[in-house]
């Protein structure tokens, strides 16, 4: 078993093993005084994992409960947070007892400020089942959902009792899901990791898992331990996200997560070499690499209606936002772009 240790404003272990799933009741009981576990899933998740993880919690002495709900970005909503609310009180859980996530990131996003809420805060535990989950959104602390399809417009920072990675749980993950995954994993080697980009080119992410899911939480917990609460240099793992988050707008969530990264982080490789930033040469690293992983990397929205959805965009600061442009494979950095200038890095990315 592989630990990654996290030094944040609550420090947590994050273990990565095949079979971890029989084994997390002996993992959690030792952090939780309390009794009482909810595992919150999505239906189709629950009905794979949701009886081995009650049964391995219950041999290590909690009495668990399960809570599932509708599964997809379009139901990470206040109603169903005020739900999960409304079932933690009727079940009279406390302070000293735990949710545990199981699940891709919609349900760690939506458990995860469930906990951090109810009661001023209760401990929880990321048992994530998508690739992208593992390598990113159980990792870090933050925790949100949606308003009137804007992404993550409400929530907190709230770390995790513990992060348990199985890559077993993988072996069930629809196609597609695993692709979205893999646009993560590639956000990280652009980001940070030029050998890291390499080894990807040269083997397939499914015959490395462990590696690959080792590399990229070690990169985003020392990224998050220096910037927890993303006042700077945390704001690079949105690499690919700003123009991201636009066309999953655009699209109303017909777009996956994981495939908008990738679009966006094509749009802004193009961009950036049309602008003189990045060499031709590793734009078009990226472009294959993402296209091998069988992702998307061409946009269809114009630059108009891309450019007033990234209105909303949390990373907005008056009359500009952030974008992350890569300078080369494994460094990027934060660009201070005015609202009047992105429409002309839109076209420039591929936008019509």
């Amino acid at each position: 078993m592989k630990t990654i240790e996290v030094h944040a404003s609550r420090s947590y272990s994050i273990h990565i093993a095949s079979g971890l799933l029989d084994s997390a009741g002996e993992l959690i009981r030792p952090l939780v005084s309390g009794s009482r576990a909810v595992v919150v899933s999505g239906e189709h998740v629950f009905r794979l994992y949701g009886m081995p993880l009650c049964s391995a919690l219950e041999r290590a002495g909690f009495q668990t409960l399960g809570y599932m709900h509708r599964s997809g970005e379009q139901n990470k909503t206040f109603a169903n947070y005020e739900r999960l609310l409304e079932r933690l009180s009727f079940l009279d859980m406390g302070r000293s007892d735990l949710i545990v996530a199981l699940g891709g990131g919609v349900t760690g996003d939506l458990a995860g400020f469930a906990a951090a809420t109810y009661q001023r805060g209760m401990r929880f535990v990321q048992v994530p089942t998508s690739l992208l989950a593992m390598v990113d959104s159980s990792v870090g602390g933050k925790t949100a959902v949606n308003l009137n399809s804007w992404k993550n417009q409400v929530g907190c920072f709230y770390q995790p009792a513990l992060v348990l990675c199985d890559p077993a749980l993988l072996r069930t993950l629809p196609e597609r899901e695993y692709r979205c995954g893999c646009a993560e994993v590639i956000k990280y080697a652009v980001l940070g990791d030029a050998d890291f980009f390499a080894m990807l080119e040269r083997k397939p992410i499914s015959a490395q898992e462990e590696e690959v899911l080792a590399r990229c939480i070690a990169m985003k917990r020392d990224i998050v331990e220096r910037d927890e609460f993303d006042c700077g240099e945390r704001q690079l793992l949105n690499l690919g996200h700003s123009f991201g988050h636009a066309v999953e707008s655009c699209s109303r969530n017909a777009v996956a997560h994981g495939e908008a990264v990738a679009i966006g982080m094509a749009m802004i490789a193009r961009a950036a070499a049309a602008k003189g930033i990045l060499p031709d040469a590793e734009r078009d690293r990226i472009l294959a690499l993402l296209y091998e992983n069988g992702l998307p990397v061409d946009c269809a929205y114009s630059a108009d209606a891309l450019w007033r959805a990234m209105l909303k965009d949390k990373k907005r600061s008056g009359d500009a936002i952030n974008l992350i442009v890569p300078e080369r494979i494994g460094r990027c950095r934060i660009v201070k772009t005015p609202l009047a200038e992105l429409e002309d890095w839109l076209r420039l990315g591929g936008a019509s």
